[in-house]
C-alpha cells in the first residue's frame, strides 16, 4: 500500500512539474524575446499566407514611397530605449500606429496611408521588446501604454503637433486604450482607433490555443500566472473591458465578423460599455484577425478618414 502511495505521489508531482514546464515554454514562445532576431526588423514571412505577404510588401512600398519625409527618432521611457520613424508631412497633428505582438514598425507602414491622406504626420514604432527597441518581456500593453504616452509627448513637445491620434491593431488597440484611460493621459491625445480589440487577453489567448490546436493538457491558468509574474499582466480580471468605462474621448472600433480570436461578441461588449459620446463601431464582412484592411482597403481607409473629420 505504501509503495502505491509513493508511486501515486511521484506521478502527481511529475504531472505538476510537466504542467509548469509546458506552461513556461508556451509563455516563453509567445511573450519572451529570447534573442534579438526574435520579433526583429527582418521578418520571416509565413509560407502560404498570401494576405500577410501582400500586407507586408505593400507596407514596405509605402515606406519607400515616402522615405523623403521620414527621420529616425528615439526616446527613453523609464529604463527602456525605444526607437521609431517619424514621417513629417507638414500637418499639425500626428498619428501613432501601434502594431500587435511580434511585429516591428515595418508592419505598421501598411496602416499609415489613411492618416497621411487625412493630413496627419505619422509615427511608427518598435514596441518595447521588438525591433531595435529595448526589452525582453511582451507586457500585452500593461506596461507599454506608458511608452505610448512618452512617444506622444515627443510628438507634441519636440515636433509641435497639437494633437495625437492612436491607431492600434490587436494588442496595440488595448495598449492605446490603456494609455488613454490612464489618469496621466495628456489632453492632446485626442482619440483612437482599435482594430480587432478584445475584452481581455485570456479570451483571445484561449481562442488562439483552440484554433491553432496547441496542447490542450496545459493548464491555461499556469500560463496566465507566468503572464502575471513576468509581464505584469492580469489577463483574467483586467483588460479593455474593465477600462473602457473610463474612455470619454473619441473612439473608432473596426472589427471583422470573421474574427475568431477577438470575436465579434467581444467588441459588442466594449462598445456597449464605452461612455464616449463620440464612438463608432464599423463592421467588415471579410477579414481574419488583423486582416480587415487587406480585404476592404477603400472602406477601411474611408472609415478612418471620415471619423477623423468628425472629431476636428
Amino acid at each position: 500500500m505504501q509503495i502505491v502511495l509513493w508511486i501515486a505521489g511521484i506521478f502527481i508531482a511529475l504531472n505538476i512539474f510537466l504542467q509548469f514546464l509546458a506552461a513556461g515554454i508556451i509563455y516563453t514562445v509567445l511573450l519572451v524575446r529570447t534573442s534579438k532576431k526574435k520579433w526583429g526588423r527582418e521578418v520571416k514571412l509565413p509560407e502560404g499566407d498570401d494576405e500577410y505577404r501582400d500586407m507586408y510588401y505593400e507596407g514596405l512600398d509605402w515606406g519607400r514611397q515616402y522615405s523623403d519625409y521620414k527621420m529616425p527618432v528615439e526616446i527613453k521611457s523609464g529604463r527602456y530605449h525605444l526607437v521609431g520613424e517619424y514621417f513629417d508631412f507638414g500637418g499639425s497633428k500626428a498619428a501613432i500606429v501601434i502594431a500587435g505582438r511580434t511585429e516591428s514598425f515595418k508592419y505598421s507602414y501598411y496602416f499609415a496611408e489613411p492618416y497621411r491622406r487625412a493630413g496627419y504626420n505619422i509615427l511608427v514604432i518598435d514596441n518595447r521588446s521588438h525591433g531595435l527597441s529595448d526589452g525582453v518581456f511582451n507586457c500585452l500593453g500593461y506596461r507599454e501604454y506608458r511608452d505610448i504616452q512618452a512617444w506622444s509627448r515627443m510628438l507634441h513637445d519636440t515636433f509641435g503637433n497639437k494633437a495625437v491620434f492612436l491607431h492600434g491593431i490587436c494588442i496595440g488597440s488595448s495598449t492605446a486604450l490603456f494609455a488613454m484611460t490612464d489618469k496621466d493621459c495628456p489632453d492632446y491625445i485626442e482619440g483612437m482607433c482599435g482594430d480587432g480589440m478584445f475584452t481581455r487577453f485570456s479570451e483571445s489567448f484561449r481562442n488562439h490555443m483552440d484554433e491553432d490546436k496547441r496542447p490542450k493538457f496545459v493548464a491555461k491558468s499556469l500560463v496566465y500566472l507566468y503572464m502575471r509574474i513576468f509581464s505584469h499582466a492580469n489577463v483574467v480580471s483586467d483588460g479593455p473591458l474593465w477600462r473602457i468605462d473610463k474612455m470619454h474621448k473619441p473612439i473608432l472600433f473596426i472589427h471583422s465578423r470573421e474574427d475568431t480570436y477577438s470575436t465579434p461578441d467581444q467588441v459588442k461588449q466594449l462598445y456597449a460599455k464605452c461612455p464616449s459620446e463620440n464612438k463608432r463601431l464599423v463592421w467588415f464582412v471579410k477579414g481574419a484577425h488583423s486582416r480587415v484592411r487587406v480585404n476592404a482597403p477603400e472602406k477601411y481607409d474611408g472609415t478612418i478618414m471620415e471619423f477623423l473629420q468628425n472629431i476636428e
